[in-house]
């Protein structure tokens, strides 16, 4: 039914008014709540603009509709009964029509969103979607599932009968809304001694379309929503508004099974579980949900023996999906605990490196980074895929790889290695013909099928610096000269292209394509002279000492060549520029960075002093323009920039991207580019 798409509604569209709720550490574009995969990976608008399937109202649970990342309706509703009668704590159903509850604040950190609502001023709710991040527990993170725990407790000091119900749509299960989706129910063992089990919904697309999407949500595997069986909970499956309406009405459900496979968009299916609370006071109660997606084949490879299948990581360590999912929904409390520390530790170094500022930015940016990618292959030999989101979604592509990286190398620099680790297989068995990088491994998700006639988007002096600077990161940070080694030819063919050349580099795009094409790049340059230090620190570490000596003698060469060519030292204060010869022109100076990260010393101190003292002056509102060609900016690329600067600097950098995240219009999850004046 179209009630379903009452597009987004605002809260005075259905007639309702929120009262004002707290954001801490600050009100994000859109917030995460289910982001755990390229496909489990949903969001609440909060933002104001209107380009990704309307505006957002606020940042309100209630009174709108969670979204996919690309902004289409995924439909996840939730109600509360409290006392017989019933309330609405998410989403946006016409029918019923029910009051909303009054959220009262909210808060997130690097693992959760959590939602504190006030019932009636009878109970309060502590509703907390927790995405779990554990870099060093490849089994945990290989689980492609994310946890709903609602927590209700009485508000004023009074018993009061309470039941909750929540439910998911079949609009999960692929972006094509007349596509046939069929689901059954069951209920599976969660221990033996404990006699406890898991009660769930599986949903799915009726015809498996492998290594296909839809706007961007995959058409194939088996989505699960979960809960525990306990005697007081009730499910159904069947017509929104009549699943709604029945729970609305009596507080349960009929613990029936709908079989009329149809299309997601006829009448609506959705998924529903009822448990009642009974009598609730001060003893707060907690029930636990579970939503994901299962595939057992999860990427088509390109790999050293031609194109395969390669499976999900978390095969390795269950025999099927539903003891995955088991595990998963009953190693809530480990979650919880592990994502916890997981949540202090980044705001603790965060706020010792930049303030409570700086956490604003970390905290938000960490579970959406992560959700980027998933864990494929086998114990023994196990790849990390990404996909590049929000724009046309290429596998493995170096340049988004790159500024992925620090979180990596922050977390475990394992898990660089094994993003690196496809490419270079790839391009080390002769299935990419060109001598420099390749710039991704696939042109869609999750097919990295690779370019064997080289006609990938072509960024050679980028990818090149890209690929050698982390190579050598990860093998400085996880002690690892061996990983040089192996692939000590192929890097060793990447500098040959950076020599030729990085100091004059012709008319081509850098990772910026969307700035379109510019020959004499300064910055380029940079990356590509402090690529080939790399290659002489790897060549060092490698035993190769003639042409480690080389190689330095040549970025040294380099270096002092493009000091020449690429700082107007008239201007007040002088700066690069964003051309060689272009005086009027400037540019954040990011692939500065490297040279940092690295170590290398290659860069004289002098320009890391001019440039530090050139941001201020050129600082907009929310931030520094990216260049001089447009007023927008990238976070990303400020954020390196500001790891190049002094003190103050840095903080200026930080703080206004802190601010734009406070105040944007945008609706979107965190992007990464937007303008520097407007901060849309």
């Amino acid at each position: 039914m179209w009630s379903h798409y009452y597009i987004l509604p605002t809260a005075s569209l259905l007639c309702f008014s929120f009262a004002t709720s707290t954001f801490s550490p600050a009100r994000p574009p859109a917030i995460p709540l289910a982001v755990k995969s390229p496909y489990v990976n949903c969001w609440q608008q909060a933002g104001s603009d209107t380009e990704s399937g309307g505006a957002g109202n606020g940042g309100y649970l209630a009174g709108q509709w969670p979204t996919f990342w690309a902004g289409q309706i995924v439909g996840w509703a939730g109600f509360i009964r409290v006392d017989g009668i019933s309330y609405l704590w998410m989403g946006a159903p016409t029918t019923p029509s029910l009051p909303f509850v009054n959220q009262t604040s909210f808060e997130y950190t690097s693992t959760r969103s959590t939602f504190v609502m006030d019932v009636a001023g009878m109970v309060t709710m502590n509703i907390t979607f927790l995405s779990p991040v554990t870099p060093t527990d490849l089994m945990r993170q290989s689980l492609p599932f994310s946890y709903l725990d609602v927590v209700v407790g009485s508000g004023d000091g009074r018993s009061h009968d309470v039941q909750l119900y929540t439910d998911v749509s079949a609009e999960w299960a692929s972006g094509d809304r007349s596509a046939i989706a069929e689901w059954d129910y069951g209920v599976a063992s969660s221990s033996a001694s404990s006699g406890s089990s898991t009660s769930y919904h599986r949903f799915y697309r009726q015809t498996q379309l492998l290594w296909s999407e839809t706007s961007d949500q995959s058409d194939y595997g088996y989505w699960y929503y979960a809960t525990d069986n306990v005697a007081n909970m009730t499910y159904e499956s069947g017509t929104n508004t009549d699943v709604r309406s029945a729970f609305a009405t009596s507080g349960r459900l009929a613990d029936t099974n709908d079989t009329n496979y149809r299309a997601i968009n006829d009448s609506y299916p959705v998924f529903a579980f009822a448990v009642d609370l009974g009598a609730v006071n001060t003893a707060a109660v907690s029930t636990i949900f579970t939503l994901g997606l299962a595939q057992k084949e999860a990427i088509q490879f390109d790999g050293a023996s031609g194109n395969a299948s390669v499976p999900s990581l978390w095969t390795s360590y269950f025999s099927n999906e539903v003891d995955a999912l088991v595990f998963f929904h009953t190693d809530y409390a480990n979650a919880a605990s592990l994502a916890t520390t997981f949540d202090n530790k980044v705001a603790s170094d965060s706020s010792a490196a930049g303030g409570a500022d700086y956490i604003t930015l970390t905290s938000l940016a960490a579970r959406q980074a992560f959700a980027a990618t998933q864990l494929t292959g086998t114990r023994d030999t196990p790849y990390l895929f990404l996909k590049e989101i929000s724009s046309d979604g290429n596998v493995q592509t170096v340049d988004v790889i790159f500024p992925f990286h620090p979180v990596l190398i922050y977390t475990n620099p394992t898990l660089l290695k094994l993003l690196l680790d496809p490419l270079l297989i790839n391009q080390e068995s002769g299935q990419y013909p060109n001598k420099y990088s390749m710039h991704d491994l696939g042109s869609h998700y999750p097919n990295a099928t690779g370019h064997s006639a080289g006609n990938d988007e072509q960024q050679p002096l980028e990818e090149c610096g890209n690929m050698l600077i982390m190579t050598l990161e990860y093998a400085q940070r996880a002690s690892d000269t061996a990983y040089l080694s192996q692939h000590y030819a192929i890097l060793d063919q990447w500098t040959q292209s950076l020599i030729a050349e990085a100091l004059i580099p012709a008319d081509q795009i850098s990772t910026d394509d969307f700035a379109d094409s510019l020959a004499n790049q300064t910055n380029l340059a940079l990356k590509g002279i402090i690529g080939i230090e790399a290659m002489a620190v790897i060549a060092n570490l490698t035993g190769n000492t003639a042409t480690s000596e080389n190689y330095t003698s040549i970025a040294h060469k380099y270096i002092t060549e493009w000091q020449s060519l690429g700082i107007n030292y008239k201007a007040d204060p002088p700066h690069t520029t964003l051309a060689y010869g272009m005086s009027d022109t400037h540019g954040l100076l990011y692939n500065l960075y490297g040279d940092k990260e690295l170590g290398l010393n290659l860069v004289p101190q002098s320009v890391y002093d001019m440039q530090s003292n050139f941001y201020p002056t050129v600082a907009e509102q929310y931030g520094v323009p990216l260049d001089t060609r447009h007023d927008y900016t990238k976070n990303d690329w400020e954020m390196f920039a500001a790891a190049t600067a002094s003190p103050n600097t840095t903080l200026m950098f930080i703080s206004d991207i802190a601010t734009w995240i406070n105040k944007t219009p945008t609706n979107r999850a965190l992007p990464d580019l937007y303008g520097a004046t407007g901060g849309e």
